[in-house]
C-alpha cells in the first residue's frame, strides 16, 4: 500500500494539474481531520461539565447550574486559548 502511495505521489509530481488536484484534496482531508478533532473535543468537554454541574435534569437550569456550565465552558476557552498560544510559542521559537 505504501509503495501504491508513492507512486501516486510520483507521478502526481509529473503532472502539475494533477498535483495541485492531490495538493487540494489533501489539504481538505486535512480540514476534515481538524473539524472531527474539534467536535469530539466539544463532545467531551459538554460531557465533563455536564457530569460535573448537573444533578437533576429537568424543564429549566436553576441558577447554580447554570453557573456552573458558564464556569466549565469558560475554563476549557481558556485552557484551550493558552494551550494554543503555548504551541504557537514554541513553533515560532523553533521547535525549542
Amino acid at each position: 500500500m505504501e509503495s501504491h502511495r508513492c507512486q501516486s505521489v510520483s507521478s502526481a509530481m509529473e503532472d502539475p494539474e494533477r498535483e495541485a488536484d492531490v495538493s487540494e484534496l489533501q489539504r481538505l482531508v486535512a480540514v476534515e481531520e481538524q473539524r472531527a478533532r474539534l467536535a469530539a473535543q466539544v463532545h467531551n468537554f459538554m460531557e465533563v461539565c455536564w457530569e460535573k454541574c448537573v444533578d437533576k435534569p429537568g424543564s429549566k437550569l436553576d441558577s447554580r447550574t447554570e453557573t456552573c456550565l458558564a464556569n466549565c465552558v469558560n475554563r476549557f476557552i481558556d485552557t484551550t486559548l493558552s494551550i494554543t498560544n503555548r504551541f504557537a510559542q514554541i513553533i515560532q521559537k523553533g521547535g525549542h
